[in-house]
C-alpha cells in the first residue's frame, strides 16, 4: 500500500472513531457532520471525498458497528452443538457486547431507522444479511431436525432479538433500571421456550 493510500485509510479511520465519539457524547441531536468535522479537524472536502456524503459516513460507521457485533454473536452461536446452546450463547453474547462496547451498541440501536441511513437502507441490509448468515446456516438443520419449532425465519428472529434487543436498548438509554446480570441469567432460557418444539 502506497504512503499516500496509507494516510487515506487513516484518515477514513479518524473520520469513523470520531463520528462514534461524536455520536456518544451527544446523540442523534449532535451527530451532525460539523460536529464530526470539528472534532476531528478533518475538512468537509475530505469527508465527501471518503464518503461522498455525511449520510455515507454514518452508513460505513454502521457497517463497521454491525461487524464489531456480528463476529462475538455468530462465534458464539456456530460452535454451539445444540439449539438450546447456541440461542442461550446468541443472548449473552449480545448483552455482553453491548455492556462491553456501549458507544458502539448505542449508535447501532439509536441509528437503524435513523433518516441518515435511509439513502444507503439496501447496502446496510445486505451487509447485515451477509454478516448474519452463518446464524441462518446453523440453525436451518436444527429446525429441520425438529429440535427447533418449525417457524418462519423471520418469527424466529423476532423471537430470539425482540427480548434482547428491548433489554439493550433499555439499558442503553438509562431511563429504565435494567440488569444486564439479571437479564442474562433470565432470558436465555425464556427465548429457548418459545423456540423448542413442543
Amino acid at each position: 500500500m502506497s504512503p499516500k493510500q496509507q494516510r487515506g485509510e487513516a484518515t477514513a479511520d479518524l473520520l469513523l472513531d470520531t463520528a462514534l465519539a461524536v455520536y456518544a457524547r451527544g446523540g442523534e441531536r449532535g451527530f451532525t457532520v460539523n460536529a464530526v468535522t470539528a472534532a476531528s479537524g478533518v475538512s468537509f472536502g475530505s469527508l465527501y471525498h471518503h464518503f461522498g456524503s455525511f449520510d455515507g459516513l454514518a452508513a460505513a460507521l454502521y457497517l463497521r458497528c454491525v461487524d464489531q457485533l456480528c463476529d462475538p454473536v455468530v462465534a458464539a452461536v456456530t460452535r454451539s452443538r445444540t439449539a438450546r446452546t447456541g440461542i442461550r450463547a446468541l443472548v449473552r453474547a449480545y448483552l455482553d457486547f453491548t455492556r462491553d462496547h456501549r458507544d458502539v451498541a448505542l449508535f447501532l440501536h439509536g441509528s437503524a431507522y435513523s433518516s441518515y441511513l435511509a439513502a444507503h437502507a439496501k447496502e446496510v441490509m445486505a451487509a447485515k444479511d451477509a454478516k448474519f448468515a452463518p446464524i441462518g446456516d446453523w440453525l436451518r438443520p436444527r429446525v429441520a431436525s425438529g429440535e427447533v419449532a418449525a417457524l418462519p425465519p423471520h418469527l424466529i428472529e423476532i423471537l430470539v432479538m425482540g427480548p434482547v434487543a428491548e433489554t439493550a436498548h433499555r439499558w442503553l438509554s438509562s431511563t429504565y433500571e435494567v440488569d444486564l446480570d439479571e437479564a442474562a441469567r433470565v432470558l436465555p432460557d425464556r427465548i429457548w421456550r418459545a423456540l423448542r418444539s413442543d
